[in-house]
């Protein structure tokens, strides 16, 4: 299970999330993306799915849509969870796929119960500095739980600050800018290495 994290809403998590989601069906895998942010869910329009989950909300596998953005990967859309909805789901994601996680900003406990969760994770910044202090401040939140950090995600720029990788203690890795990330052909090549940090041994 690999956590996409950042400290700053708008820094590009969701459409990060997907964009690995997106090089994983590219390896022929049946990745699931689970919204995690309870208070500002936005997976679902990125995603293009329903907002609430499937008919079946028993188990987490029976309650998702497919993607038309992305397809091949499944969506887990927040709806209108709370708490202890996403702690069950949390539970009960399969350990058979690759599984998502599109976490919320910030340092609250929302924010670490799906880093606690995960087996590792992604972190997400922009090229800015409050991005990069974000950055660095939401990788060590992810050790202090537990949680390795794989990779930091520059999004929107070419080349990766000076000295980040250093401060956050983990390669970094930039996506250039594009007007539809998720389709665009030069941020497919930074997608596909999120994918061998999220799946090192495939």
């Amino acid at each position: 299970m690999l956590a996409v994290a950042g400290g700053k809403g708008g820094s590009g998590k969701t459409t990060t999330a997907l964009g690995l989601a997106g090089a994983l069906v590219e390896r022929r895998r049946r990745p699931l993306v689970a919204d995690c942010d309870l208070d500002a869910p936005n997976l679902h329009l990125r995603a293009d799915v329903p907002r609430d989950p499937g008919a079946d909300a028993s188990t987490p596998t029976a309650a998702v849509h497919e993607s038309a953005t992305v397809p091949g990967a499944d969506v887990l859309p927040a709806g209108d969870a709370d708490g202890d909805d996403l702690a069950a789901a949390l539970d009960a994601l399969p350990e058979s796929r690759p599984v998502i996680l599109d976490c919320p900003a910030g340092a609250s406990e929302a924010a670490v119960r799906p880093l606690r969760a995960a087996d590792a994770c992604v972190v997400v910044a922009t090229d800015t500095r409050e991005g990069i202090e974000d950055a660095v401040k939401t990788a060590a939140m992810a050790r202090a739980v537990g949680t390795p950090v794989r990779v930091v995600a520059v999004t929107r720029t070419a080349s990766v600050p000076v000295g980040l990788a250093d401060a956050a203690a983990a390669d970094a890795v930039p996506i250039p800018d594009a007007a539809t990330p998720l389709e665009a052909r030069e941020t497919a090549a930074a997608y596909a290495t999120f994918a061998d940090y999220a799946e090192p041994n495939t």
